[in-house]
Order: structure tokens, then C-alpha cells, then sequence
């Protein structure tokens, strides 16, 4: 429990750490910088404590395309288009119902009624204190393209989880133990390289259109001037080179900040956490990320919680100290 529970506030600040980065730098851009610098610290990390790479570490790299790559990528492109709460809301609730029917089909870990309960009200809480009123006001299709790619994260994510759990149980059968530092190092490699090539392609996207010479809006990932809604204007080619420093070092502090408590930190507490904990349970605890982060953004500027916040929060963490209550014997089937 205590690792599900630090991956939890983990997440919720990095959630706030890179909205601010994908507003200063472009979300293509904010997350390849942030894989590469948690591959970086994890890669030392893994060879001053690590156990080597071992034997399940392709079922790892796969999490990591599913999880790190595509889930990461669709989230910091579903951010501007379908706005944080509705985005964070469908990956956290999304993940846990595909963690859950992951597991369940193929690795044969199935859920008590009683867990299952607990984790329904998880959920319904989270979406008590966090569904937005209406629809974010974004153009309709906009907002169509932000949901699908929330969801298209949730997937990833989700499926992440459950190939590292698979990761865990494989290597678990052959006698060796990962460390949760190794694990989130092959996972944070596959993301880098799905990152690298998704900015690979904005930036060949923007130099065809640089040649062709047009001046519509640029690429998703593309370095911006400024603006809370990410629809500023791009930071031209002809920019000088001031002005590139200066939006590098606005986008700094929140890039550094959103690797150490996200794909490093975060990711490891979430591995250690899978090492012992079915994805379903482990996901359900993290789904409430997004109502630690309610409070954090309101003392950044950003929207203050509503009474429902808190009745929902309060019958979400009821429902996580249910369901990790002694008395209960949490699966079933292992």
C-alpha cells in the first residue's frame, strides 16, 4: 500500500509540473524532455544499484512503448484540446477499468466482488469531486480529438501496467528479482524512443512547411511564446536566438521538476508497487492523483475546488482505506 500511495502523490504534482512545461515548450517537446532526462538518471540509478537488465526485461520495454510512449505522448497532446480535468479524469478512470480486464483474461488475476466494490467507489468518487459541469469550451472537434487521444492514453497506460506485471511474474519464475529502478529504466528507454520519434516527425513536419512557406498554426509540439491555453502563436523559425533561450529557460525548472516526481520517482514507487499488487488495485489507488492535484493547481493560480471536490475525495479515500483494510484478503486468484 505505501508504495501505491507514494505513486499517488507523486503523480499529482508532476500532473501540474507538466501542464506548465507543455504550455512553455509544446507537449511533443515537454515529454521527449522529460524521458530523456529520466533515462538518463535512471540508467545511472540502475547501474550504482541496479541487478542488470535480466530476463524480463522485454516484457518491460513493451510497457514502456504501451505505457511511457503512447500513453504519455496522447496525454500531453489530450491536455490542450480537451482540457486537464476531463483528460485526467478518463486516463485515471479509463487505466483502472483496462488494468482490471487486462489481468483478468491474461494472467488469470480476478478481483473479489468485495474489491471490485471498493474499486467502483474509488472511481465514483474521483468522479464526483472532479467531473466538470459541462463540456471544457474547446471547438467540437477539438474536444473530439482530446477525448480519444485521453482515452487512447488511458489504453496505454493501462496496458503498460499489465505487462509489467507480467514483466514481474516472469522473471519472478526464473528465480530473479528486478529492482524497481531497473524496471522503470527499460520502461522510461521504450518511451524515450517513441518520443524521439514523435518529435522527430514535428519537426520534419514544420520544416516542409517552412519551405513551402506557410504561416497557419504549427504542429502540436512546436516551441511556444507563451499562452495558458497552448493556442498562442508558435515561436517562429526566424525567431532570434534569445528568444529560443528564454523559452527554454521558462520551460526548464517544470521539465526537470515533471521528470523527477513523474518517469523517475513516480514510476519507480509505481513498480515497486507491481511487484507485489495486481495493476487493478495499484491503478485504482493511483486514480487519485487527480484530487491531490486539484489543491496544488488552485495554489499555482488555477481554479479553486468546488464544495463536491471534497465529498467526493472523502468517500475516494474511504473507499482505499476499505479496500486495503487487514481483514480482507484481497484476491482471490493469483
Amino acid at each position: 500500500m505505501l508504495a501505491a500511495l507514494l505513486t499517488t502523490g507523486l503523480f499529482a504534482v508532476t500532473a501540474v509540473f507538466a501542464r506548465r512545461a507543455a504550455l512553455a515548450l509544446g507537449a511533443t517537446a515537454a515529454n521527449f524532455w522529460r524521458l530523456a532526462l529520466a533515462t538518463v538518471v535512471l540508467g545511472v540509478w540502475t547501474a550504482l544499484v541496479g541487478r542488470g537488465l535480466g530476463v524480463a526485461g522485454g516484457w518491460f520495454f513493451l510497457g514502456g512503448v504501451a505505457g511511457f510512449g503512447l500513453g504519455g505522448l496522447a496525454m500531453f497532446h489530450s491536455l490542450p484540446r480537451a482540457g486537464s480535468n476531463l483528460s485526467t479524469l478518463t486516463v485515471q478512470c479509463g487505466s483502472v477499468v483496462v488494468a482490471l480486464a487486462g489481468e483478468g483474461l491474461w494472467l488469470g488475476t480476478v478481483p473479489t466482488g468485495y474489491q471490485l466494490a471498493c474499486i467502483g467507489v474509488i472511481l465514483a468518487g474521483v468522479l464526483l469531486g472532479l467531473a466538470p459541469r459541462g463540456l471544457p469550451q474547446f471547438a467540437p472537434r477539438q474536444l473530439r480529438i482530446g477525448a480519444a487521444l485521453a482515452a487512447l492514453s488511458a489504453c496505454g497506460q493501462g496496458a503498460g501496467q499489465v505487462l509489467s506485471r507480467h514483466a514481474f511474474a516472469v522473471a519472478r519464475g526464473l528465480g530473479e528479482a528486478v529492482s524497481p529502478p531497473t524496471a522503470a529504466f527499460e520502461r522510461a528507454v521504450a518511451g524515450l524512443l517513441v518520443a524521439a520519434l514523435a518529435l522527430g516527425a514535428v519537426w520534419a513536419c514544420r520544416r516542409r512547411d517552412a519551405v513551402r512557406g506557410e504561416h497557419g498554426c504549427a504542429p502540436a509540439g512546436t516551441p511556444r511564446a507563451g499562452g495558458e491555453d497552448g493556442s498562442c502563436a508558435p515561436v517562429a523559425q526566424s525567431s532570434s536566438f534569445c528568444v529560443r533561450q528564454s523559452v527554454l529557460r521558462r520551460a526548464a525548472p517544470w521539465v526537470v521538476l515533471n521528470a523527477a516526481t513523474g518517469p523517475v520517482l513516480g514510476v519507480v514507487c509505481l513498480q515497486w508497487a507491481l511487484r507485489t499488487t495486481p495493476a487493478g488495485v495499484v491503478q485504482s489507488v493511483v486514480a487519485l492523483a487527480p484530487l491531490l492535484t486539484a489543491p496544488l493547481a488552485w495554489r499555482l493560480g488555477e481554479a479553486v475546488p468546488r464544495g463536491r471536490y471534497f465529498a467526493g475525495a472523502a468517500v475516494a479515500v474511504a473507499a482505499t482505506v476499505a479496500l486495503f483494510s487487514p481483514e480482507v484478503v484481497l484476491w482471490g486468484k493469483r
